[in-house]
């Protein structure tokens, strides 16, 4: 049965924004800035000044340029005792906000008190320039300083002062009208920028041997092992078999590292002395930037690394100086894997670490992000509810972040982005936040999460701009919650149609994931680690994008278990076999005769792929193409969303979704997890017999020949002879004719008690009453 459509309320909406300035040919808009709404500003360039007049008792000053139009005010910062200053500060006015005539341009000496006036220059907003990018900057000028009474005073001051629009390459680091409440220090927590992910290695360390230990307790064969730590991984091999001063081990261990590399390996061979008690029997440290990058499946040379023995004297760790012994080890740089930093359902990069080895992109894609409505308050200010959005988009290694729009519901950001496209089959991620740092430093406490969309670039059309808006829905302990919805412009313009084609034939990852696989148990902890080193790197720039926000984008808490995902997952796989099942409906009715006009049908083409069975694979494919010529009608017209149904956010129980946001350990009380622990108990009993009878079924199969039931195994035998002789004499199509009338039979010449091949087949032996063990009924 299917499930009803969601809430409209939670569903796409398709919009028509008001973008490439209106301007539209066919599917494609005609400006280079064309995904989102053009905003006006008017931009001031402060740049310096020189021969201003003293102001203090020393005859110095301390200037600064305090930039004026009607209610709104910009200032540069100031310098002390100089007379020739230079800021090279940009100001940005938004004309939909201008409510004056006239821009004032005001240099002031600070003071303790009160600021000192030293003169101004004045524009008639009716002749400020206008510039069009890709224009060249417009030149800075110098203007004579006025005293209030429009009367020349001494000093200069050079600007640059025009009109233009959010593409101007001036834009990103202005100061802005709209955040005009948002200190100094808090400046520079609110613009946009753009941010690249550390290129990730994979870190290869093959332990092969060691030579020469020298064990403190020489009486007792050595327990060796091998600890490795590179930065906050750490692993160990196994403990030798070979319990000798010369183990052997040939293990490899994998780490994750990021270049620039600031950390070494740090290697130390230990002996286990005791329970819990380990003896250090050598360190050496290895630099990653003298280890060899490897790009294929080719090993590397090895080598012999020195084992420096530490010693502790008076309670200080010292290097003895006599040879301790070595270790034979192979590292490597792996350059052919794809250092998985995403959750894999959603990755945007599949592209291998070393550069030589990447394939030319196949395309452009290109993001504008417009705006955003109805968001919710993310905290309170002056006792009432406000917000301060910013989005983060994520592709490849390329992040972007827009300018912050301060103490807004409706935010409009208008900013557009593009990245390289190198495989089709991958996922762009955007972000919305509240930016919690707009005061300066980190006492604002995280970044808040709104929420998140993600669209599947293979979902796109070529060359076509799509634009939607799309809810931000976020599940909440109460429930799923619509936070506001963001307005997307999207497009995906694709350079070469053989090539994107082409590329659905290769492998998804890179080919030394295939030569080489590494485990599954493998991939999820590298794929953590290399989080952390994502997400540490990018919270130390400048501005920084925070932990919480990247954290959030690469979905670091995707693998934790959760009661309302596994029922999803549940219901998608009985998704998948629901055109099983009505197959096989659909024959018993053919079979019973439901309808005979139908069922007389098959029974003709039936005979006819018997008699030419040629047509058999022809006809298949035949079907499957009018299938898909059909299904064209009503081909998805929209990108796909968050389907509130299909993840079971809307019918999640109460206290699954407590668990959901539930800590790892455990934060609930001990009643509840006891009675979360007994209900995952008895969902794991119903699984346990599900795949229980699975192998019972094929246990069976497996005792035809086993002589488990030696009459069984001696009847199936019997009918196998009888088989074999009856299929060499009589023609194949003759026995397939036979067999499909049998199974095509009118009820009539039916029994409704089962078929003898299956009552025999559920009599065959399984292993399962040596499988279970008596229970004692005792108390523990």
């Amino acid at each position: 049965m299917q499930k009803p459509p969601q809430s409209t309320d939670f569903a796409l909406k398709e919009t028509s924004p008001n973008i490439g300035a209106g301007s539209i040919t066919g599917d494609k808009l005609s400006c280079t800035y064309d995904l989102v709404e053009q905003m006006q500003y008017l931009y001031v360039r402060v740049v310096k000044a020189k021969d201003l007049p003293g102001k203090d008792v020393s005859g110095s000053c301390d200037p600064y340029v305090e930039v004026k139009l009607g209610n709104y005010k910009g200032v540069t910062k100031h310098f002390e005792k100089k007379s020739n200053p230079e800021w090279n500060q940009v100001f940005a006015f938004s004309k939909d906000r201008i409510q004056a005539s006239i821009l004032e341009a005001v240099v002031k000496d600070k003071d303790f008190v009160v600021d000192d006036f030293m003169g101004r220059v004045i524009f008639e907003l009716n002749d400020i320039p206008k510039r069009i990018p890709p224009d060249s900057p417009l030149a800075p000028q110098w203007y004579r300083l006025d005293d209030r009474k429009g009367v020349r005073v001494k000093g200069e001051l050079m600007l640059a002062v025009w009109m233009g629009t959010q593409a101007d390459e001036a834009f990103p680091d202005a100061w802005h009208s709209d955040a005009a409440t948002v200190g100094p220090e808090g400046v520079n927590n609110i613009r946009s920028k753009v941010y690249l992910s550390p290129k990730l290695w994979y870190v290869r360390v093959n332990v092969i041997e060691a030579q020469d230990l020298l064990p403190t307790d020489k009486s007792r064969y050595p327990e060796v092992f091998v600890k490795v730590v590179y930065g906050n991984q750490a692993l160990r091999t196994r403990i030798s078999q070979s319990k000798s001063i010369n183990p052997m081990w040939n293990e490899d261990l994998m780490f994750v590292a990021a270049e620039p590399f600031e950390e070494p390996l740090f290697l130390t061979v230990e002996d286990r002395v005791g329970s819990g008690k380990d003896e250090v029997l050598g360190k050496c440290v290895i630099a990653l930037q003298n280890v060899q990058r490897r790009l294929d499946h080719k090993p590397v040379n090895t080598r012999w690394f020195n084992l420096e023995k530490h010693a502790i004297v008076d309670g200080e760790q010292k290097k003895e100086i006599k040879f301790a012994s070595r270790i034979h080890l192979r590292v490597c740089l792996d350059g052919g894997y794809h250092v998985l930093d995403e959750s894999t359902h959603y990755t945007s990069d599949l592209r291998p670490t070393a550069k030589q080895l990447w394939k030319p992109s196949i395309g452009i894609l290109e993001l504008g992000v417009i705006s955003a409505v109805g968001l919710m308050p993310m905290k309170a200010k002056d006792s009432r509810g406000t917000t301060d959005a910013y989005c983060v988009a994520k592709y490849g290694q390329k992040w972007v972040r827009t300018r912050t729009i301060v103490d807004s519901f409706t935010p409009k950001w208008n900013e557009q982005y593009t990245w390289e496209v190198f495989d089709p089959c991958t996922v762009i991620s955007i972000g919305v936040f509240d930016n919690g740092h707009i005061h300066g430093g980190d006492k604002g406490g995280k970044d808040s999460r709104i929420g998140k969309v993600r669209i599947r670039l293979s979902t796109l059309e070529a060359d076509r701009v799509y634009t939607h808006s799309y809810p931000l829905l976020v599940l909440h302990p109460s429930g799923v919650k619509k936070m506001g919805e963001i307005q997307l412009a999207v497009r995906f313009t694709c350079s070469s149609l053989v090539n994107m084609l082409h590329m659905y034939s290769h492998p998804l990852l890179p080919k030394m994931h295939y030569i080489h696989p590494l485990s599954v148990i493998q991939l999820d902890s590298l794929r953590h680690q290399a989080m952390q080193i994502v997400s540490m790197r990018l919270n130390r720039a400048e501005p920084p994008l925070r932990k919480e926000v990247v954290e959030y984008m690469l979905d670091v808490d995707s693998h934790m278990w959760s009661m309302r995902r596994s029922k999803a997952n549940f219901f998608r796989i009985m998704g998948v076999l629901s055109g099983v099942i009505t197959v096989g409906k659909w024959l018993d009715q053919i079979c019973n005769w439901k309808n005979p006009l139908t069922t007389i049908l098959i029974h003709v083409l039936f005979i006819i792929l018997v008699l030419y069975p040629e047509l058999i694979l022809p006809t298949i494919f035949l079907y499957l193409f009018l299938i898909g010529i059909w299904n064209f009608r009503w081909r998805p017209r929209h990108p796909p969303h968050m389907d509130t149904r299909l993840s079971h956010a809307d019918a999640a129980h109460p206290d699954e979704r407590d668990e959901e946001f539930d800590t790892f350990p455990t934060s609930r009380p001990s009643d509840i997890v006891r009675m979360r622990y007994d209900r995952l108990r008895s969902i794991a009993g119903r699984v346990q017999t599900v795949v229980g009878d699975m192998a019972t079924q094929g246990e069976r199969f497996q005792s035809l020949l086993s002589w488990r039931d030696p009459r069984a195994t001696t009847l199936f035998v019997t009918f196998c002879l009888i088989a074999a002789i009856v299929l060499y004499v009589t023609p194949f199509q003759v026995v397939s004719l036979l067999t499909g009338i049998y199974v095509l039979r009118h009820p009539r010449f039916r029994h409704k008690l089962p078929s003898a091949p299956l009552n025999f087949f559920r009599r065959l032996p399984a292993r399962s009453d040596r499988f279970s063990l008596n229970i004692s009924n005792a108390e523990l």
